[in-house]
C-alpha cells in the first residue's frame, strides 16, 4: 500500500540535546537546530528526508519558562522518545478546501491558524496549519495539514542523507482511522494492532532505522 508523502514526521523527546546525540549515533547524521517555538516551551532539530519532507525532533526548550498550557503533542506526559504524529502537505487554497471537505465527510481537522518561528540564522518562517488538538486525533495517526506559503521549506536548510522509505500505522480500530484519513484525502496503511502506533522506516548513512 502507498502512503501520502509527509511534510514532516514528529519525533517527541524529553531532552533535545541528548536526543540529537542519540539520532546522530543511530543515523550517522546529526540533526541541526531549527529554532524554538516562543510561548510554547519547545525547541526542535531537523533532518531532511527529501527536499519537501523532514524529520522534526522536538522537546522542551530549557531556555524558555514553562508554558501556561501543556506543551504540544502530549509531550509532558511522555517518558520516552516517541514518533507521535505527522503533517501532510496542503498548499494554498487546498488547505481550506480539504478542511471544509473533511468536515462535510464527518471529520473536523480543527480550525486553520497562522504560526511562525525564526531559524537560528534569522530567517523568519510563517505557515498555516490545522490546529493541533489534545488529545491528538487517533492518537496522532491522523496528520495535521500544513501550508508553508512563501516561506522556505524547512527541509531545504536541514542536513541531507536520509530518506523516508515507509510510513504506516497500527490501531485497535483501524477502519475508524481509515475513515478520518479518507476525509482529509490522505493515504496511510493502517493495520489492526493492540495500541495506536506510527511507524517510519528510514534509509540512513548507518542503514535502515525504524522510528515508532
Amino acid at each position: 500500500m502507498t502512503f501520502t508523502k509527509p511534510d514532516h514526521i514528529v519525533y517527541v523527546v524529553q531532552d533535545l540535546a541528548a536526543a540529537i546525540d542519540d539520532v546522530a549515533a543511530r543515523f550517522g547524521l546529526r540533526p541541526v537546530i531549527g529554532g524554538a517555538h516562543p510561548g510554547r516551551g519547545t525547541k526542535m532539530a531537523l533532518l531532511a528526508l527529501d527536499d519537501r519532507t523532514y524529520l522534526e525532533v522536538i522537546g522542551p526548550d530549557p531556555d524558555q519558562p514553562p508554558p501556561e498550557r501543556p506543551r504540544s503533542f502530549g509531550m509532558d506526559a511522555l517518558d520516552q522518545p516517541k514518533l507521535v504524529t505527522w503533517a501532510a502537505p496542503a498548499a494554498g487554497p487546498d488547505l481550506d478546501a480539504r478542511v471544509a471537505a473533511a468536515r462535510a465527510a464527518g471529520y473536523d481537522p480543527g480550525p486553520v491558524g497562522p504560526y511562525a518561528r525564526d531559524r537560528p540564522d534569522g530567517v523568519h518562517l510563517a505557515w498555516r496549519m490545522s490546529t493541533l488538538r489534545d488529545p491528538l486525533p487517533a492518537e496522532g495517526l491522523v496528520p495535521f495539514l500544513i501550508d508553508w506559503g512563501d516561506s522556505p521549506h524547512p527541509a531545504t536548510g536541514a542536513p541531507t542523507g536520509c530518506t523516508l522509505l515507509d510510513l504506516r500505522a497500527a490501531h485497535p480500530q483501524p477502519e475508524a482511522v481509515r475513515a478520518m484519513l479518507r476525509a482529509i484525502a490522505v493515504d496511510l496503511p493502517v493495520e489492526r494492532g493492540p495500541q495506536p502506533t506510527l511507524i517510519a522506516t528510514l534509509d540512513t548513512p548507518n542503514g535502515r532505522v525504524t522510528l515508532r
